[in-house]
């Protein structure tokens, strides 16, 4: 495609921006590889999943762990469909706080918004800590291992955790025009650990196996809990390893034609996750010695079983290689996705400071100020990991339930009304019967998981093991609330969007025609497209 038709491209996608009330002032550099390479360092299954097999192993084992999993995944997929009808019609970054906007009720409108932002925009915030939290943990088992003498301490795990945070700061600002590559490089090193490392366990292992009964079948539950609640528990890993698919959403607005690509990478994010994780999970329980040594392990659960396996520190050192560098992808990936979000709800007035952190930077095309914004808060709960893990740990799983609560929020309202609110024009629409499966059953999951993921992990209930994520995410809404009654019921009004229009059919959208023949083009695409 030559540079007049790439221009043109990003002109139509700006006038639809504009049209749903939005200037176009980020550039669309990102191609539908680097994009989705960027929605799966997010999700970056497989290493999520292997870094947080603590939490299932003790809630149903192996069999919780696995079909946990696809539970997880079936479920976040109805809800990525669901959202997914709202971005083929309305591409904006600000997503789901933008949609609520547009489909509630005329009285309630504003301050659904308004909430919806706030959960949206603290949930990132939130989840951009756990890039750091888990590489640090990788890193300290890694030390733990090489040294058995090696206590460590959690100003340790501080130090490691603010690297991670500002290397991926510096990339994010210095680096914007590198970054398609820089996610793209990410996908293809996430898929090439992922084989490395599944093929790598199963050779050093051979043939000491455990039994497919074991690894598909069999259940363990030292919670305390009755043992069918253990195994819904359980589910939090699963959750937790497809959790930030609407990264995609939110960078929406620097790649090109939206309304097709964002959709489809969202969905195919969500895909590969499941199957790389059923997969990678497959082959560490096939060569998992003891569950209670992974579980106890000073070294974390998946250098254990690395090092079980292969019988060699070195080996499972080289290994570990490929999640340590796979964590910054991450981090760097969510807090650009951060960034986005804070931008967005800044821009129509929904954050203190809203005219700083709402301004892009003229020379390095990024929202400096909404980065600077995320890196700090994101600091200050490294300071608050200094004084209790457990509180940091509240903080990082209030992002998980936050998130769930932003992603049911639209296709509610939607279907309370009929499932009558959205444009018929739209590029991506599920049929009637279909529509209204995905969308309950999407419901169904966030208000199973928003219930049980605020359950202690086991009984009984100490200060020390007491989840506290019910008051991380009452403080989110506390805040939600206070900032509303003194600045937002006055000024915030929503986006800015003439919606008559857009249900007239005044949304822009491709047709299906134009999609297959503009996707030949698409393969030759470069990734860093002209600015607007």
């Amino acid at each position: 495609m030559g540079q007049s038709q790439q221009r043109h491209n990003v002109g139509e996608d700006a006038a639809a921006l504009e049209r749903l009330g939005v200037k176009q002032e980020l550039g669309r550099n990102f191609s539908k590889v680097s994009m989705l390479g960027l929605a799966f360092a997010i999700l970056n299954s497989w290493t999520a999943l292997a870094a947080s097999l603590s939490l299932a192993l003790p809630s149903g084992g192996p069999s919780a762990v696995i079909w946990g999993l696809m539970v997880a995944g079936i479920c976040n997929m109805c809800l990525a469909a669901s959202l997914a009808e709202f971005l083929s019609a309305y591409p904006t970054a600000g997503g789901q706080y933008h949609w609520a906007s547009i489909i509630s009720w005329k009285r309630f409108s504003p301050a659904i918004s308004f909430a919806t932002g706030w959960i949206s925009v603290a949930a990132w915030v939130c989840l951009t800590a756990t890039g750091g939290l888990l590489g640090s943990q990788l890193i300290l088992g890694a030390i733990s291992l090489m040294s058995m003498a090696y206590e460590p301490q959690s100003w340790h795990q501080f130090l490691i955790y603010i690297a991670y945070t500002l290397a991926a700061l510096l990339i994010n600002v210095f680096g914007t025009r590198l970054l398609p590559y820089f996610t793209k490089a990410a996908f293809f090193w996430s898929l090439a650990g992922f084989a490395i490392i599944s093929i790598t366990v199963l050779a050093c292992a051979a043939p000491s196996y455990q039994e497919g009964a074991f690894v598909y079948g069999s259940f363990t539950n030292t919670t305390g809990w009755p043992d069918g609640l253990s195994w819904l528990l359980g589910l939090l890993q699963g959750a937790f390893a497809l959790t930030g698919f609407d990264a995609t959403i939110h960078m929406i607005e620097e790649i090109p034609r939206p309304q097709i690509q964002g959709p489809q990478i969202m969905l195919w994010c969500i895909g590969i996750g499941m199957f790389t994780g059923f997969v990678f999970l497959s082959c560490l329980l096939f060569v998992l010695k003891e569950v209670d040594a992974v579980i106890n392990s000073t070294a974390g659960p998946l250098l254990q079983i690395l090092y079980d396996a292969t019988q060699n520190r070195a080996g499972a050192m080289c290994l570990l290689i490929f999640p340590l560098v796979c964590m910054l992808f991450t981090t760097t990936s969510i807090m650009a996705t951060s960034s986005r979000m804070s931008y967005a709800f800044a821009r129509d007035r929904g954050l203190p400071f809203s005219r700083l952190l709402a301004k892009v930077h003229s020379g390095l095309g990024v929202p400096v100020n909404a980065l600077l914004w995320t890196t700090a808060w994101v600091i200050i709960f490294g300071c608050v990991f200094l004084g209790s893990s457990s509180a940091f740990n509240a903080i990082v799983s209030a992002s998980v339930v936050a998130l769930g609560v932003t992603y049911a929020i639209p296709p509610t309202i939607n279907c309370l009304r009929g499932r009558t609110q959205l444009p018929e024009t739209r590029a991506f629409k599920l049929s009637s019967g279909l529509g209204w499966t995905v969308n309950l059953v999407g419901i169904a999951w966030t208000a199973l998981t928003t219930v049980l993921f605020v359950f202690p992990p086991q009984i009984p209930t100490t200060g020390t093991n007491m989840n506290y994520c019910v008051v991380a995410f009452g403080i989110i809404l506390l805040i939600a609330v206070i900032q509303w009654l003194a600045d937002g019921r006055k000024n915030y009004t929503g986006p800015h969007v003439d919606v008559n229009a857009l249900m007239q059919g005044q949304v822009e959208g491709i047709s299906a025609e134009e999609d297959a023949s503009q996707s030949v083009a698409e393969s030759s695409k470069p990734d860093v497209m002209l600015s607007y």
